[in-house]
């Protein structure tokens, strides 16, 4: 029963694909073949290759496709995208930070940078680029890596009543892959036995136009559908189909208390008991303490009978206190750990298991059933065989999309196809010049039949000095002169080459030609800053756009893979900083040596992430380098980041050196400092003691004079006690201060304590 159930899904797919393979999806795969070979500089097709050559006609090409292609792919991919998470708690702020470095360890893991180029390459070539997340299982000895992969645009099908430029409308998403087997065994070796038994006959399509045997390079159609096992015999190709489809999965959260461990809640009992004993012990030593300390002060006069039994009531009644809000807070606590509730989400299946338990369904509070869109794949071979299906923890398609430019249909538009006209006039042009300069440099003989040798004529007839015979009696042979050409063919090569550079937005001068050079280093920089505004647009409506959505979809996969213990190696692109390391799920325990949370809990983490503003955006390198060091004289920023942006030789070197001159310049003031303070200190403890003899010649007085004041007498008393005390243990500090200081820095101390020991 299951078997013929995933062959009707292995059949469902094959079916799905073909009409998803309509004729517009073929019209569009012809129209960007044909982009992708003027690219490539292929632009002749077969019959216009034979047409050419028939005609003794040349059948070069003047490509300015391609170098315009390659300077807005420089523009584009000349700065690797940034994602930045934002926590959306407190509490998530630090593993928010993780994330971004997460993600930067898997673009790097993944060779990102080169990754991006192909994609915008794709993009401009061929009218979209994909990027793919995926999970490695094999990588980090099998705990697994998620990767960032580039998809081949003509492998991908759409549904085709998606109207999203991202494509998150789509009912599905295809992507086709003719392979050979032995290669299947390679990626899937767990699926052997099945690719060993498929059998197959994929389809041949072919869309290019051009004439293979005399193309300037090899694309995948010319290889064809051939494979080569190890002894030299054939290898089977198989068509291998992914089908993505969303789904609504019922998911289950559950309000329930936390059990609790009768055991664990009597050790807690006793233990807090035990905790509640020392506290009264601790408050009656301390009412005692108090007690014997109103007495004598009573008994030396320095309070009246009536202020220490108020002192004691009010002592008493302060430790009474303590001692119930001690109790309540640990009655709180016992409740509190007692009383715990907790939700968890599980799947509507899970549920119904847990529910059988008893334990289980006892501590349930609250069930709330809900809908999660979750993407399905289905994997299979030709049309009967079922690889796999399962379901995604992802809720958006893995599959991203960079259009360039979007027809509000899954077949956009590449930046080469409205340059083919031009190019082709271009071309045109060329050859029809080329063609009359060769005519007018080699004549034509028009000549009567039998009045030349033929063979001689056409050896030397076009060799300077000749002389050339022809028979008596027949009329000399008479050259046939070939017609003016008209001078519109030289304005259309220019004005075809202007037009191509309006129409991309990429001049000359961009490109490095030297007669098109501006004047002044400002005015290149205005060229400049003028042409990429088209790109920058592109990218601030289309490419960022679409990589925040490729940040979105990663940082699911992300969290649903990395629920482990692991610690990342961050490598630092510009060699300034030290690589360094981010930890994530370090587990925290209890005295028990039971996990009870994690600190930079990944999985659990809330947080959004960005794309960081403008991060993407081309900019001229000798224009920054004049803004960062413009910022550097006004001191917006310190060399360090000068240094940063520049590409000085060995300024690793150099910033080494630095960090070393800059923590022992801070010594050096650190010390300076401590020297200022110390000499300061000197001179203010001096000043104390001289205050210190008058206050206290003044006290003196102040008691022969007014000694029948009994409460003025013990307050003065008291307080000139604790005065005294003070000062002892502020002159005994910095006395040790100054001691210090003078051990340290004895030349510069020595001459000051001299002179005041003089004065």
């Amino acid at each position: 029963m299951a078997r013929n159930t995933n062959k009707k899904k292995a059949e469902s797919n094959k079916q799905l694909w073909d009409r998803s393979n309509s004729s517009l999806r073929q019209q569009w795969r012809s129209k960007q073949q044909k982009a992708l070979d003027f690219y490539l500089n292929d632009q002749l097709t077969e019959a216009e290759q034979r047409s050419l050559e028939e005609s003794g006609m040349p059948t070069f090409t003047i490509n300015r496709i391609t170098p315009v292609i390659e300077i807005m792919k420089y523009f584009v991919t000349a700065k690797s995208p940034r994602w930045q998470a934002v926590a959306a708690e407190g509490s998530d702020t630090d593993i928010a930070a993780v994330h971004s470095d997460i993600a930067d360890y898997c673009w790097n893991l993944s060779n990102g940078g080169s990754l991006y180029s192909h994609v915008i390459q794709d993009s401009l070539t061929r009218g979209v680029g994909f990027f793919m997340v995926d999970v490695d299982p094999d990588q980090d000895r099998g705990m697994g890596e998620v990767i960032f992969k580039r998809v081949d645009p003509f492998d991908v099908y759409i549904d085709p009543a998606s109207r999203d430029f991202l494509y998150r409308d789509a009912s599905y998403i295809i992507i086709k892959k003719d392979l050979p087997k032995s290669q299947l065994i390679n990626l899937m070796p767990e699926h052997s036995i099945k690719i060993k038994k498929a059998q197959g006959q994929p389809q041949s399509e072919v869309y290019t136009q051009r004439n293979s045997d005399f193309s300037e390079n090899i694309q995948p159609d010319d290889v064809g559908k051939e494979a080569y096992l190890l002894d030299g015999s054939d290898d089977e190709i198989l068509d291998f189909y992914e089908v993505y489809s969303k789904i609504k999965i019922p998911y289950i959260n559950v309000f329930m208390k936390v059990p609790q461990n009768i055991k664990e809640i009597e050790d807690l009992q006793r233990n807090l008991n035990i905790q509640l004993v020392n506290v009264k012990k601790e408050a009656r030593v301390s009412l005692k303490e108090k007690e014997q300390q109103i007495d004598a002060a009573l008994e030396q006069g320095e309070i009246i009978p009536e202020r220490a039994n108020l002192e004691k009531e009010k002592a008493k009644r302060e430790i009474e206190e303590q001692i119930i809000q001690q109790e309540d807070m640990l009655k709180a606590k016992i409740k509190e750990i007692t009383s715990q509730t907790t939700n968890q989400v599980v799947t509507e299946k899970e549920f119904k298991i847990l529910m059988q338990n008893k334990e289980f369904s006892k501590n349930v509070l609250d069930a709330v059933k809900f809908y999660e869109v979750r993407i399905n794949l289905s994997c299979s071979l030709s049309d009967d065989t079922l690889l796999y299906e399962y379901t995604l923890p992802v809720s958006d398609y893995p599959i991203i999309p960079i259009p360039y430019m979007y027809t509000n249909t899954p077949y956009p538009m590449s930046a080469v196809s409205p340059l083919i006209g031009k190019q082709q006039e271009i071309n045109k042009a060329h050859q029809i010049m080329i063609h009359n300069a060769n005519l007018g440099s080699n004549l034509r003989w028009m000549y009567e039949e039998g009045s030349v040798p033929e063979e001689e004529w056409e050896q030397y007839s076009s060799a300077p000095g000749a002389l050339l015979k022809y028979r008596q009696g027949f009329t000399p042979p008479t050259p046939v002169m070939p017609a003016t050409l008209n001078s519109a063919f030289f304005s259309v090569t220019q004005e075809g080459k202007q037009d191509m550079e309006y129409m991309s937005g990429i001049y000359s001068s961009m490109q490095g030609a030297p007669g098109q050079q501006h004047e002044t280093y400002r005015g290149m920089l205005t060229i400049d800053e003028y042409g990429t505004r088209r790109v920058k647009a592109w990218m601030q409506t289309i490419v960022e756009p679409c990589l925040q959505h490729l940040g979105k979809v990663f940082q699911q996969l992300a969290q649903s893979t990395y629920t482990a213990q692991k610690v990342f190696r961050i490598v630092q692109p510009s060699g300034l900083q030290e690589d360094r390391q981010v930890e994530i799920n370090i587990p925290i325990w209890d005295d028990m040596r039971q996990a009870i949370t994690k600190y930079n809990d990944y999985a659990s983490a809330r947080f959004d992430v960005k794309i960081v503003g403008g991060s993407t955006l081309p900019v001229n390198r000798w224009a920054l380098l004049e803004e960062y060091f413009r910022w550097y004289q006004s001191g917006l920023i310190d060399d360090v980041a000068m240094l940063a942006q520049t590409d000085i030789r060995g300024k690793e070197k150099i910033m080494e050196r630095k960090s070393i001159y800059s923590q022992l310049k801070s010594q050096v003031e650190s010390l300076d400092n401590a020297l200022k303070e110390s000499k300061g200190t000197v001179d203010t403890l001096q000043r104390q003691l001289v205050q210190s003899g008058i206050r206290h010649q003044v006290d003196v007085g102040s008691d022969e004079i007014d000694r029948e004041v009994t409460m003025t007498k013990a307050q003065q008393k008291l307080l000139r006690g604790f005065m005294q005390g003070e000062f002892d243990m502020a002159k005994k500090e910095l006395g040790m201060k100054v001691d210090n200081a003078i051990n340290n820095f004895k030349a510069g101390l020595s001459s000051g304590k001299k002179g005041k020991s003089s004065s």
